[in-house]
């Protein structure tokens, strides 16, 4: 057998695998650096020793150091080895702190340490079938808290809604607006302090979530919006809005179908449903150049088909794509006027959909 083998391929592959096995390592590494801040120090102080980094960040400077050798060897940070002096370059800056806004991908690599959480679990419904639940991903909200936070301070008043037509315009006169599968409610309060004059409701089925959606309208002293506790397959809101939004909420649901049809009936007729979700193909084969596919339907395999699954859902995952939306965006009764993309946000397609009058 071993003599059949092409010596070139395996030496190729070979270098592959073991890219694949540092870039996990780094992953896992920029997630801790992302969490106790090392990125953005780096990029305030300049060339600097492990011990002043360590010190800058208020850290432990042996754990600083054994950090800093994994993130040079990944050639995240450069190294001057004659004055032992370590520097983030401003490219890689650009990427990895948080002044990088809705392009700081250090927030992503954290999904790799909370997927690991469930590994074992996982692995047993390999077996068995079924899913693990949402309770399982102890850090989940959080985590998707912080990166929506970075896209929608940014990006959310100024470009993602104007995708809408005369939606600025009717939010500033005062219209009905709800978030189905708000989360933590950032999205909901940013539009609810940005159009006074418009109410907000935000929908959620974990009640960990709407309590931090809840506290943060509170604390921003928010009289117009709302949060309630409720599972999106069973909105019981007929006609109720003008306006109603969901950001990556549909894919993982257990029933999208009941909850995409409970989406049209809660809207007015001409309102419109603005839908991100994950850029992709429902076709694996137009997914093999995907600049995130393996991320993408590794994350989908062990939370968003699983959670799914764990309620007896349809699984759809987070790589369901285009067509498969369109479909059932159509059965529902919807027209898809438009699929859009927007700058600062390459992972998700926007569909513009419209309940006819």
């Amino acid at each position: 057998m071993a003599s059949e083998l092409d010596t070139q391929k395996l030496s190729a592959f070979g270098k592959k695998i073991g890219g694949i096995l540092n870039g996990a390592a780094a992953a896992l590494m920029i997630s801790v650096g992302h969490k106790v801040g090392l990125f953005d120090t780096m990029a305030s102080i300049g060339p600097s020793s492990s011990g002043k980094i360590a010190s800058t960040a208020n850290l432990d400077e042996r754990y600083v150091r054994e950090w800093l050798g994994a993130m040079t060897t990944a050639e995240i940070v450069s190294y001057d080895a004659l004055r032992d002096l370590y520097k983030l370059p401003n490219e890689h800056a650009a990427m990895l702190t948080r002044a990088a806004g809705p392009r700081n991908q250090s927030l992503y690599m954290q999904y790799i340490p909370l997927l690991a959480k469930v590994e074992d679990q996982i692995v047993d419904h390999f077996r068995t079938g079924g899913g693990v639940p949402y309770s399982e991903y102890t850090t989940f909200h959080k985590i998707m808290a912080e990166a929506s936070a970075a896209r929608f301070d940014n990006l959310l008043v100024p470009v993602i809604l104007p995708l809408v037509p005369n939606i600025i315009e009717r939010l500033e006169n005062g219209i009905n607006v709800a978030d189905i599968g708000c989360g933590s409610g950032h999205a909901i309060n940013v539009m609810a302090q940005s159009f006074p004059e418009s109410s907000f409701v935000g929908i959620d089925f974990s009640g960990e979530a709407i309590a931090v959606a809840r506290s943060e309208a509170d604390t921003l002293g928010l009289s117009n919006v709302q949060f309630i506790e409720q599972d999106a397959a069973v909105l019981k809101l007929d006609e109720e809005f003008d306006f109603i939004t969901t950001f990556d909420a549909v894919h993982d649901q257990a029933q999208p179908r009941k909850m995409v049809s409970g989406i049209f009936a809660s809207l007015k007729p001409d309102g419109y449903w603005l839908c991100a979700d994950l850029c992709a193909s429902s076709h694996l084969g137009e997914n093999l150049d995907h600049p995130i596919g393996t991320f993408g339907y590794t994350v989908s395999c062990m939370h968003c088909m699983s959670v799914s699954l764990a309620y007896d859902g349809e699984g759809l995952g987070a790589m369901w794509g285009a067509q498969k939306a369109r479909e059932i965006f159509t059965d529902a009764g919807f027209n898809v006027e438009e699929v859009a993309r927007v700058d600062g946000d390459a992972g998700n397609n926007y569909y513009l959909c419209q309940r006819p009058a």
